[in-house]
């Protein structure tokens, strides 16, 4: 190998290691904003979380500030939203089972129905008991039509012939979930 073709190597790799860094730089500047709006602002969660997404990431302080603020709140879409990220991404440093039983718990029965769909082993039990309870004749008619083609609940991934309608799509406050 030649010198040039070295020195080409190197500052190549220069070139890479600056690109990482400056993205580390505003990954961190970005948590720094983030944390901020959700210490300060009340019912902040999804636009902390739609933020996140923007920035490609965050640091661990930033996901824990977030939940934080979605305890605070007892934000169910909020949580929702957190715990699907948590269940895609198993590293983060939140507790998704708290923030599941709080949309289970606070949330409507679209929410509960999406985490029935969408998490890959939902509490099921739970599920059926808060809908059931809420006596609420299309949630549980929708609950029932989705257990019967998939009685063991593994989450819409796992079903074989997915249609649009089954896709994990972000639930927020209006969202529509019905998916015959």
């Amino acid at each position: 190998m030649s010198n040039q073709s070295i020195n080409n190597q190197q500052a190549n790799e220069a070139l890479e290691q600056a690109a990482i860094d400056k993205r580390r730089e505003q990954l961190k500047a970005e948590s720094v904003r983030i944390i901020d709006l959700a210490n300060n602002e009340k019912n902040s969660a999804l636009k902390c979380i739609h933020q996140l997404s923007v920035a490609g990431g965050a640091t661990e302080a930033t996901y824990i500030a977030i939940e934080q603020r979605i305890v605070a709140d007892q934000d169910a879409a909020g949580a929702y939203h957190l715990a699907l990220l948590a269940q895609n991404t198993p590293d983060l440093p939140i507790d998704a089972r708290q923030l599941i039983e709080l949309v289970v718990h606070k949330g409507d029965n679209a929410q509960r129905l999406a985490l029935l769909k969408n998490l890959p082993l939902p509490p099921v039990a739970m599920i059926k008991e808060q809908i059931l309870a809420s006596d609420d004749g299309e949630a549980i008619g929708q609950m029932n039509a989705y257990l019967q083609i998939n009685p063991e609940a593994q989450g819409s991934q796992h079903l074989i012939s997915s249609s649009d309608g089954d896709r994990v799509v972000p639930l927020s406050r209006g969202t529509n979930i019905n998916n015959d």
